[in-house]
């Protein structure tokens, strides 16, 4: 930290943070040189891994009634907010009416009761798609209505040095005397090989391997580095499961290009009116293959009839990924709550899923940030904001927006 950064965190500026969850949001501004006044989170286990590693005292309590507990401040110099994204995120049902919707509102309007000078909110990209942008709009706009300069920015985290693909929008609001340009010059990335050496020993790191012989272990054997299992692709990264006759059923070399020019034709031929891809009509495929072979899949579990219409069929495992594992000298895609699950994610070498740790890496925690051991870690990890680029924040908020803040 230079000196002028240090000048300015004598000032020890108090942050309250809203949806703590563990604290990924907070460690990076305790770090910056900010002192916690507070972390809130309905989650009781969240919030024991935050008094483990923060220093600062934590509030249980739900936040849906937009209400704050009692004992918080009754001002605070800055107000962070990670609100769940479960109702924005694309792999979520999206509903719209989702309540956890409404909790983005709640944190803007605790800085304005607060009296914050500075208020931080972070969120999926996909709370600005569509219908759902109303409700980061109408956050926007309180700010602006209370006396607040809005300026939002998209942050991803293979920029900002870590070895993760993970963008992420922030709005940053202020009432301060700063003009307000906000930039955040990307600082490069590193390497998945780079990120995971030396974790061996470390706390949380307890590999679970899969067990060989089962189908998990055949499946993950038969995905190497930059592929993943993928039944909707043709693309050179997919592995198709009827390239894994050991676990899902041999069939003959005809019956693949069936296969391969069904996902093809199922994103050619629509019965529905949007979506990335739609079952076919079985009269249609039976004429073009001929009623042999679409039995003889359709007895196999490779194709099924969908069970509403019977007239349709599709693939039997239509998913766009799983078992991705990637290559050591690129990068993971994004660290989320399922990602030390082998059926979702696979280690870049080994036959296994991530470790706690390994994950932790991943997001930027540091090794000395201890994690309860339990498999609730994981979606505390897949949650939080990545501690380095929360700190990056912080570092633009001390030297950029409280630069002349008493």
């Amino acid at each position: 930290m230079g000196k002028k950064n240090e000048n300015i965190a004598k000032r020890s500026f108090a942050f309250l943070s809203l949806f703590s969850g563990c604290g990924g949001f907070d460690l990076g501004f305790t770090k910056a040189g900010f002192t916690c006044a507070g972390a809130v989170d309905i989650d009781k286990k969240a919030l024991l891994v935050h008094e483990r590693n923060i220093l600062g005292p934590t509030y249980n309590f739900d936040l849906s009634h937009g209400t704050l507990p009692l004992g918080i401040p009754a001002q605070v110099d800055i107000v962070l907010a990670g609100s769940p994204c479960q109702g924005f995120s694309t792999l979520g049902k999206r509903d719209l009416d989702d309540p956890r919707n409404h909790l983005l509102i709640v944190g803007g309007k605790a800085a304005i009761t607060l009296g914050a000078k500075v208020f931080v909110a972070e969120n999926v990209m996909s709370v600005k798609s569509g219908q759902h942008r109303q409700y980061w709009d109408r956050l926007d706009s309180t700010m602006k209505e209370a006396g607040y300069r809005t300026k939002e920015v998209v942050i991803d985290s293979r920029q900002m040095g870590l070895a993760q693909s993970r963008r992420r929008i922030f709005l940053i609001a202020w009432r301060t005397g700063a003009d307000g340009e906000i930039q955040f010059p990307p600082i490069g990335s590193q390497t998945l090989r780079a990120a995971l050496s030396g974790v061996e020993g470390l706390s949380n790191h307890k590999p679970q391997w899969l067990v060989p012989d089962t189908d998990e272990f055949k499946i993950a054997a038969a995905i190497p580095p930059g592929h993943k299992l993928c039944n909707v692709r043709n693309g050179a990264s997919a592995i198709h499961t009827w390239e894994i006759p050991s676990v899902f059923g041999q069939i003959s070399e005809d019956d693949k290009k069936i296969l391969t020019e069904i996902i093809s034709l199922r994103r050619r031929i629509r019965v529905r009116k949007s979506g990335d891809a739609d079952p076919l009509p079985l009269e249609y495929l039976n004429k073009k293959f001929g009623n042999a072979a679409i039995d003889r899949l359709l007895s196999k579990n490779y194709i099924k009839k969908i069970a509403k219409n019977e007239m349709l069929v599709d693939l039997s495992y239509a998913f766009n990924g799983k078992y991705r594992r990637p290559s050591w000298d690129s990068h993971s895609i994004t660290v989320d709550t399922r990602f030390c699950n082998p059926k979702y994610y696979l280690h870049p070498e080994f036959h296994r899923g991530f470790s706690t740790r390994e994950a932790a890496r991943l997001q930027g925690f540091p090794d000395d940030f201890i994690f309860s051991d339990h498999s609730h870690d994981h979606t505390l990890i897949g949650n939080a904001v990545a501690p380095p680029v929360a700190q990056y924040i912080a570092n633009f908020v001390l030297e950029n927006l409280l630069k002349d803040e008493k």
